[in-house]
C-alpha cells in the first residue's frame, strides 16, 4: 500500500521529470489493479463465511450464548468494513465528473446528518452561502467526504458541531469547514491523521481521513485540519473553481 507521502513524492517527480511520468503512471495503475484483485479475492470467501455464520445464528439461536461468538461476529464485520474501505481508498482518485448544485448537496448532507442526531445530545447548525452554485466534480464521493468528516466530529465527544460553506470573496474556490468542540487531536498526531491505516479509534480502520484527502486532492483541492486537545477540531475543505 502506497502512503499519501509516497504518492505526493511521485506526483512531484512527474512534474519535474516528464520522462518518468509514463513509467510512474503505469506503476500506479499496476499497483491499483493488484490492490483491487487482492481485495476482491479476499472479499468473496469472507462474504461466504459471513453468510454461513448468519444462517447458523438464525437456525440455531443458541450459538449466541457460545463463548466469544459476539466477538467473532464483530471481528468478521470489521474485516468486511476494512475491505470495503480499502476498495474505496484504492479508487479514491478515480472520479466520475458531472455538473451539479453544490449548494443543494451541502444542504442535503446537513439534513441527513441532522436526522442522524435526533436521539443524540449534540447541537448541530449549518451556514451555507446561497451564492454557491454549480460545481463540476464527483457528487457521490464529495458527499462521502462530508459525511465522513461530520461522523468524525460526532465521535469526538462534541456537544456542538458546525458545518459552514462559502464561495469566498475572490470567487477562486469554495471553502467548507466542519468544526466541533470535542476532545481535539494531540499535536503529535496531526501530521499522521491523513496517513492510511493510522487511527486512534479502537474499532477504526484508519482509512476514512486518508480516503477523504485523496478524493479532495483528486478534485485539485485541499483538506486541512487545525486542532488542540480539549478545544475541538476544524477540518477545512477547499475546492477550486
Amino acid at each position: 500500500m502506497l502512503s499519501h507521502i509516497d504518492i505526493c513524492r511521485m506526483n512531484r517527480l512527474m512534474e519535474h521529470n516528464p520522462e518518468a511520468k509514463n513509467i510512474i503512471e503505469q506503476l500506479l495503475q499496476n499497483h491499483q489493479t493488484i490492490v483491487s484483485l487482492i481485495s476482491h479475492e479476499i472479499r468473496n470467501p469472507l462474504t461466504l463465511i459471513s453468510s454461513s455464520l448468519q444462517l447458523m445464528e438464525q437456525t440455531h439461536p443458541e450459538v449466541r450464548d457460545f463463548s466469544n461468538w459476539d466477538q467473532t461476529m464483530q471481528d468478521l464485520n470489521f474485516l468486511c468494513q476494512l475491505l470495503s474501505e480499502l476498495s474505496a481508498y484504492n479508487n479514491g482518485s478515480t472520479l466520475r465528473y458531472q455538473v451539479f448544485s453544490l449548494q443543494k448537496l451541502l444542504r442535503s448532507v446537513a439534513v441527513s446528518f441532522a436526522i442522524s442526531l435526533e436521539n443524540a445530545s449534540v447541537s448541530f447548525r449549518s451556514s451555507i452561502d446561497p451564492a454557491i452554485k454549480d460545481y463540476a466534480g464527483d457528487q457521490i464521493k464529495l458527499r462521502e467526504v462530508l459525511l465522513n468528516l461530520l461522523k468524525n466530529a460526532r465521535e469526538s465527544q462534541a456537544d456542538e458541531i458546525v458545518l459552514s460553506a462559502s464561495s469566498g470573496c475572490d470567487t477562486s474556490g469554495i471553502q467548507i469547514s466542519i468544526r466541533d468542540n470535542g476532545c481535539g487531536i494531540e499535536q503529535d498526531q496531526l501530521d499522521q491523521i491523513f496517513q492510511a491505516f493510522h487511527t486512534t479509534k479502537q474499532e477504526g480502520t484508519g482509512l476514512g481521513l486518508s480516503l477523504s484527502k485523496r478524493i479532495i486532492e483528486a478534485h485539485h483541492g485541499t483538506l486541512t485540519v487545525t486542532s488542540a486537545p480539549g478545544k475541538g477540531s476544524t477540518f477545512t475543505v477547499f475546492l477550486p473553481l
